[in-house]
């Protein structure tokens, strides 16, 4: 077999050398070969990370690179702008059938609320590299230490929330207040995790699954409280303005019409001063003109028939003028 061997090893080397000289061609072959085996490739969604002898060096971008062949040098190229999500409470799969299923995982889901309720909480937690060394030697298993935390930060905000509002208008409130919390703990961790949470997305908020029912019951009656006292502050500003005016346009009335008293009053006090010194410079003439003007108030409205002293019973003709008659009459047009 070693014959055989080197038989084939002298045809392999040009011109047939043997000896030291091929055992160097030899080994040349094989460093070539094992300095080949540093020379990488970085993808444009990724960062190069390049250790010698476990230890970090430098970081590389994008692109063809080179670094000392394995075992002096390593590298790590880890993507670091895909968007990465964790699942929390829950575990959406397919089923035999293939068809898509969400399994509930009640121990991660199941939390206890500010006001001592349990309410049942799926949310989805996306985050990126930002940092690939930190990333890399800061923590160990990044995936599940971002899950851990995430819910950590979910409990203690539930803790301070109410059920009602988590249920209906806090779910905005909560992805952001645990957004930040997981972003402040994961910066906390040694020099930085290298990691950035760009969102928290809350999947489902119920109560939970036994009680579901009463709590639906609840939230339908405080919808409906809420549609009643809408529609009794629509009524209320409806009828307010509506009492408002009114009111204000009795009081201009009153006003107006006060102004109207006074005014005649004040009028009938200077036309009776008037008259008074009128009666005083002339009393007869004063006497007699307020007779004719007393009748003529009195007779303005009555129905007049005139009669003529002087020919009563005067070649039997009827001395009678018909006033109110003729003046209920249509005027004639001269072809009458």
């Amino acid at each position: 077999m070693l014959r055989r061997g080197q038989d084939r090893m002298r045809r392999m080397i040009p011109g047939g050398v043997s000896g030291g000289r091929g055992v160097l061609i030899i080994v040349a072959i094989v460093a070539a070969i094992w300095l080949s085996t540093g020379i990488f490739r970085v993808q444009p969604e990724e960062q190069g990370v390049v250790l010698r002898f476990g230890e970090y060096v430098r970081d590389v971008g994008s692109g063809l690179h080179y670094h000392l062949p394995s075992p002096i040098e390593s590298v790590f190229t880890p993507a670091v702008t895909r968007i990465n999500r964790i699942d929390v409470g829950f575990r959406s799969g397919n089923d035999v059938t293939g068809s898509a299923r969400v399994n509930d995982v009640p121990e991660e889901s199941l939390m206890l609320t500010g006001d001592e309720n349990i309410i049942d909480i799926d949310f989805t937690v996306l985050w990126r590299i930002s940092n690939a060394r930190d990333y890399l030697f800061n923590i160990r298993n990044p995936e599940e230490t971002v899950k851990v935390v995430a819910e950590s930060a979910m409990r203690e905000i539930i803790a301070r929330t109410d059920i009602q509002p988590a249920l209906t208008e806090a779910r905005q409130e909560i992805e952001q207040q645990t957004r930040q919390l997981l972003q402040e703990t994961l910066d906390n961790y040694g020099d930085g995790a290298g990691i950035e949470v760009t969102d928290i997305q809350l999947q489902r908020v119920d109560p939970p699954s036994p009680v579901v029912d009463a709590f639906n019951d609840v939230l339908r009656a405080r919808q409906d409280q809420q549609r009643l006292r809408n529609e009794a502050e629509a009524y209320r500003n409806d009828i307010i303005p509506r009492a408002r005016g009114d009111a204000e346009r009795l009081v201009q009335e009153a006003t107006a019409y006060r102004e109207q008293v006074i005014s005649r009053a004040d009028g009938d006090a200077q036309r009776f001063l008037s008259i008074l010194a009128s009666y005083a410079i002339s009393p007869d003439v004063t006497a007699q003109r307020l007779y004719l003007e007393t009748l003529e108030e009195v007779f303005a409205g009555v129905q007049k028939v005139l009669i003529d002293g002087e020919a009563e019973g005067s070649q039997g003709v009827v001395p009678y003028l018909p006033l109110g008659e003729l003046n209920r009459r249509p005027a004639l047009t001269g072809d009458q």
